[in-house]
């Protein structure tokens, strides 16, 4: 399947009204750092507190009915799953999430609290993938992915989609990678709405396969990275992702989790506004000056704020 701009404005239509129209927040102090424009998409003010819930929310709205009484399952480590699970007790769906035993409490939590079976597996011996195939065939599920869903990706792109109508035209646009799926979405979206932005995709500088994959021309597969970017935490880009992010980005950038720390703190002590460590990618990149932005206005995509309290003190308090 082909994806288009077309079928983020088809996603569009479908979460209306379901997923939150999220605001576009600006920082004097951000601008005067950087000596840009900056736009936040504040999607930790998404239903779910992540940008997840829009292409969860979009692939569920696109089962057919039979799919829809049979219901879903997912695998993640946090945001897609309570996406998936929020999405679906909206939506009257069935949800079944595979997520990894050390996943954090806060986004477990969550997830069993929007009604979600969790089952649990070892993210360090054992493949979530093949679990997840298993599982689903087993049971006649439908398997969402996280990011590597045409669906999901379309949804996704509303982000973008919003925040362009919104401030009009960016020269650059800075977004947080992981699988891709927002990234990809984001790359659709822009390109169709904004077309000369420049597209950076950021990701944990421990892991960074999405960069090695644009160096390489292919998808490099790496082992399971370690970072506080919980929600970056893949081995490699999909088939879907892939392709799109190749032709419209114009590069990848890493923030270490000293620099993720830091934007969090930012966040939280200027703008009043919890992000988590993945959400604090793209926002890192144009703090740190791994993206040139001065003097250019720049989106940037604030992808979540699901952290666990516990957790954040202990980021800012050190």
């Amino acid at each position: 399947m082909t994806l288009a701009y077309a079928d983020v404005e088809a996603a569009a239509e479908r979460i209306r009204g379901i997923a939150h129209r999220t605001p576009v927040l600006t920082s004097r102090t951000a601008d005067a750092r950087t000596g840009a424009t900056l736009f936040f998409k504040a999607e930790p003010l998404q239903r779910a507190g992540a940008f997840k819930f829009r292409g969860a929310c979009n692939a569920i709205a696109a089962l057919s009915p039979e799919q829809r009484k049979r219901g879903v399952l997912a695998f993640s480590s946090g945001n897609h799953a309570q996406a998936i699970a929020y999405a679906g007790a909206l939506q009257g769906v069935p949800t079944v999430i595979v997520m990894p035993h050390d996943a954090p409490a806060i986004k477990v939590a969550a997830t069993r609290g929007y009604g979600a079976e969790i089952v649990v597996y070892d993210r360090y011996k054992e493949d979530r993938e093949a679990v997840s195939r298993r599982l689903a065939e087993e049971r006649g599920l439908s398997m969402i992915p996280p990011y590597d869903h045409p669906d999901v990706i379309a949804g996704q792109g509303t982000a973008v989609k919003e925040l362009i109508e919104e401030v009009g035209p960016l020269d650059v646009l800075l977004v947080c990678l992981g699988g891709g799926g927002l990234l990809a979405g984001s790359c659709l979206a822009a390109r169709a709405l904004s077309p000369e932005v420049e597209i950076w995709g950021v990701e944990p500088e421990a892991g960074n396969d999405g960069q090695q994959s644009l160096a390489k021309g292919e998808v490099v597969r790496i082992p399971v990275p370690v970072s506080i970017a919980d929600g970056a935490l893949t081995t490699h880009l999909g088939q879907h992702t892939f392709p799109i992010i190749r032709r419209e980005a114009a590069g990848i950038v890493t923030a270490t989790d000293a620099q993720l720390v830091s934007a969090m703190r930012f966040f939280v002590e200027r703008m009043k506004l919890v992000v988590e460590p993945t959400g604090c990618l793209a926002a890192a990149a144009a703090f740190e000056g791994a993206v040139a932005v001065q003097g250019k206005r720049v989106g940037v995509i604030l992808s979540g704020g699901n952290v666990d309290p516990a957790a954040l003190g202990r980021h800012l308090a050190a």
